[in-house]
């Protein structure tokens, strides 16, 4: 049976169509996702993220055991600041992409909640003799986020003006209603926003409180459009663990500098040659409708690729896609085949992201 988020009941009485994704339950859209995706681009939205996890590190072995364990670089980290990382296997491939949250005594990482007992399994095989706790802090919390170039003006508002992040990842406590919420900023738009951590208790009168300043409810099926848009790769859609990190092409995510950490070897190889296989591109499609998942590209007669994620760009008026293309046909305006289905028709190799937004930040 599908998870339910905290909000449900909230989702319901607001009549959201609600779909299971990657076992939870949550909702698709709130009667018109093209509306949800413009209050995004020109407004704010609010994204219902129960499907977010996070594991808190303490001990004062807490920062050498999670150098060795993920892809980027802790070192420089301050209080409140942030970053991505990933979790790699020895050979490279990505267990889970994650955000690492520096706070006074501790790491927060938080990550999609589907993968938390591989991730769990995989660093308690390597936690020997470190003095290191790991702490699963998400009962009393859940996260929201609220995306789109007016979210810093609501968030103002709802918190008399207190002091809000101003670098991605970096985050801070403030107070609704005599309790903290943690904010952080995330763009999970291409149109900038902030993540919010809000106890359970909360949640339900927190998020009622940003649709009264003027946010809009968004669904899974706009969240969509925008993430495609923005070339932001999703878990178990776009890459998993049959991916070395590089393919995925997650920058932020990797510190070539660092020294050792589970899997650097692959990484460091694949740098210093160079260059992956293939990578993970945009394409603009050809014609009305978009790709499957699983579509394989073509130039000429050979296979060169495979398409991973495929909406409608609301914003250009045609199909997009995400897709892995062989190095040598990834190259920005290269003319490829999309095939499958039965169908055939053209794609035209994009940068990520793959509509450049209107806003840079909230």
């Amino acid at each position: 049976m599908a998870k339910r988020s905290t909000l449900h009941d909230l989702h319901e009485r607001q009549r959201a169509t609600l779909v299971d994704q990657d076992g939870w339950l949550l909702p698709e859209q709130f009667g018109d996702p093209a509306s949800e995706y413009q209050a995004v681009r020109n407004s704010a939205g609010i994204f219902d993220l129960a499907d977010r996890a996070m594991l808190q590190f303490t001990g004062d072995d807490r920062l050498s055991y999670l150098q060795g364990m993920l892809s980027n670089d802790l070192r420089p980290l301050k209080t409140f600041d942030g970053q991505q990382a990933a979790i790699l296997t020895q050979q490279g491939k990505v267990i889970a992409d994650v955000r690492v949250l520096c706070s006074l005594n501790s790491f927060y990482v938080d990550f999609w909640e589907p993968l938390k007992e591989k991730i769990l399994t995989h660093l308690n095989r390597y936690l020997v003799a470190d003095d290191v706790e790991i702490h699963d802090p998400n009962e009393p919390w859940k996260m929201l986020s609220l995306q789109g170039p007016k979210a810093a003006a609501i968030l103002d508002r709802l918190f008399a003006g207190a002091e809000l992040p101003a670098q991605p990842n970096h985050h801070g406590m403030v107070q609704f209603d005599g309790t903290p919420v943690c904010v952080v900023r995330a763009d999970r738009s291409g149109y900038g926003g902030f993540d919010l951590v809000v106890q359970i208790a909360q949640i339900s009168a927190f998020a009622q409180r940003l649709a009264r300043l003027g946010a809009a409810w968004v669904g899974a099926r706009a969240q969509n459009i925008l993430r495609v848009e923005a070339g932001i790769p999703r878990y178990g859609v776009d890459f998993s663990e049959d991916n070395l990190l590089l393919e995925v092409a997650l920058n932020d995510a990797v510190s070539f500098t660092k020294g050792c950490y589970l899997g650097q070897e692959v990484v460091e190889r694949i740098r210093s040659r160079g260059h992956v296989n293939k990578k993970l591109c945009g394409l603009l499609l050809e014609g009305n409708s978009p790709a499957g998942s699983g579509d394989k590209l073509h130039a000429s007669d050979k296979e060169v690729g495979q398409i991973t994620s495929s909406v409608t760009s609301l914003a250009l008026q045609r199909p997009i896609a995400l897709g892995y293309i062989n190095r040598d046909f990834c190259a920005p305006g290269t003319k490829l085949v999309v095939r499958g289905s039965g169908s055939e028709f053209g794609a035209t190799v994009a940068e990520r992201p793959i509509v450049a937004p209107r806003h840079t930040g909230p």
